[in-house]
């Protein structure tokens, strides 16, 4: 959620920065400056009411005391509980509407993102070469059906198209992968988190995820009671909400969490035919970061999270690169997002294995985030930041394609070695 002050003040130059990110809400910023002014002008009415009302009640014992006739007063009293109901029940719905359509809002981008869509997104850095091969490669797909890793038949006969099953070596490279996340955040001195994976729907608006992408996500009903859980598309999401509604020290800053879990995303429309295996699916895991700052903190914290993300990928030999993306390919809660895209052979390109992002104080705002200023002990939002530390879905077939010899191995990264009793390589046909 944004300031709405920020909109009050210059409505056109959101209007504007809304328009670099390519999000079409100019209708609702008039309307909710429309309403803005209708509920600030219903509470001093209301207050006005309420302050009156308070005044004639304490005229009435006196009046009975003085032996007076309190008829008259006691029915205007009725008169203005009545008048304050009634406008107490016309400002809630102009403050419904007024909540829904603030929540609604994307974030406003940074001032120094490109305008526009991916098109315009800009490739900032480079690492290693891009792989090339003196045979035919394989596609992971069948690399890691030969291998005997992954089992895509079983995984679609339990859950349908878009998942798979891990198996003998497959699940254990898996699980280095992870580990070696995780180690790497350990000695970083982020905390580790085990959150649910299930959250309640507050979660999800702190986020920015609700109520725009309410229907992107998988919906849990509860036949006990009227609650609404839905699985988490990534752990940012209970990440964020760890202190919503508090207050922490400016001492307390920055907290650093990482967490492990399973993804679970709704994917809508048809997989490309060059997204076949483990690309694009409906569950993955992922190690996620984030980090609660300071205002005056979080553009450092943000490179800190870009080098830590790159830093674990360079770690596993990939060549890969770093793009900083326009202000329209950035999610709608984020004022700023760098991705690390690794290359994938068989897809002549390459795919986004973590998104680093800036929500500044959006989410914050939305979650009643807030530290106290020691200097002066003023209450002000906090900023939040995360980045995936990583995505497996991604980084697994990339392993296995990158690292893969003439003959069907996969040689295993040097790093991921110690978490598999040493194996050097997985061992294809002679």
């Amino acid at each position: 959620m944004i300031d709405i002050k920020i909109i009050r003040d210059d409505p056109n130059g959101v209007k504007a920065l809304y328009a670099r990110k390519e999000a079409e809400v100019s209708a609702e910023i008039d309307r909710i400056l429309e309403l803005d002014a209708k509920r600030r002008e219903a509470i001093a009415a209301v207050e006005a009411d309420k302050a009156e009302q308070n005044k004639v009640t304490k005229k009435i014992p006196e009046m009975k005391k003085n032996g007076e006739d309190t008829s008259a007063v006691i029915a205007t009293m009725n008169e203005l509980k009545e008048k304050i109901r009634a406008a107490e029940a016309e400002l809630k719905v102009t403050e419904d509407e007024y909540n829904l359509l603030m929540l609604s809002l994307p974030n406003l981008p940074d001032a120094d993102l490109a305008p526009g869509g991916k098109e315009n997104n800009e490739p900032i850095r480079f690492f290693g070469e891009p792989k090339t091969f003196d045979f035919q490669p394989q596609h992971h797909v069948d690399l890691c059906t030969n291998l005997g890793l992954i089992d895509y038949e079983r995984g679609s006969k339990l859950a349908g198209a878009g998942f798979w099953v891990y198996r003998g070596l497959g699940a254990r490279l898996e699980w280095a992968l992870l580990n070696y996340f995780i180690d790497t955040h350990l000695g970083d001195g982020y905390e580790l988190i085990l959150v649910p994976h299930m959250l309640e729907y507050e979660c999800g608006v702190t986020a920015g995820q609700f109520p725009k992408f309410a229907d992107e996500v998988y919906k849990i009903e509860n036949p006990t009671d009227d609650r609404t859980h839905y699985m988490l598309p990534t752990a940012e999401a209970a990440l964020v909400s760890l202190h919503r509604n508090e207050i922490l020290s400016e001492a307390e800053l920055p907290r650093k969490y990482i967490s492990y879990t399973p993804c679970f995303r709704r994917e809508a429309g048809s997989y490309r035919s060059d997204e076949r295996g483990m690309v694009r699916g409906h569950q993955f895991n992922k190690v996620e970061m984030v980090q609660y700052t300071r205002p005056e903190d979080s553009d450092a914290a943000f490179e800190e999270l870009v080098g830590k993300a790159e830093a674990l990928v360079s770690g596993l030999g990939f060549h890969f690169r770093t793009v900083k993306l326009a202000a329209g390919d950035c999610s709608s809660a984020m004022a700023r997002t760098y991705d690390i895209e690794i290359q994938i052979p068989s897809m002549d390109g390459y795919k986004e294995v973590s998104s680093v992002s800036n929500a500044r104080e959006y989410q914050a705002r939305r979650g009643a985030l807030r530290f106290r200023r020691e200097a002066t002990g003023k209450i002000e939002f906090m900023h939040t930041l995360n980045g995936s530390g990583l995505a497996t879905s991604r980084i697994l077939p990339a392993l296995v394609e990158q690292n893969q010899l003439k003959n069907g191995s996969v040689v295993v990264p040097e790093v991921l070695r110690k978490y598999l009793g040493g194996l050097e390589l997985i061992a294809g046909d002679e």
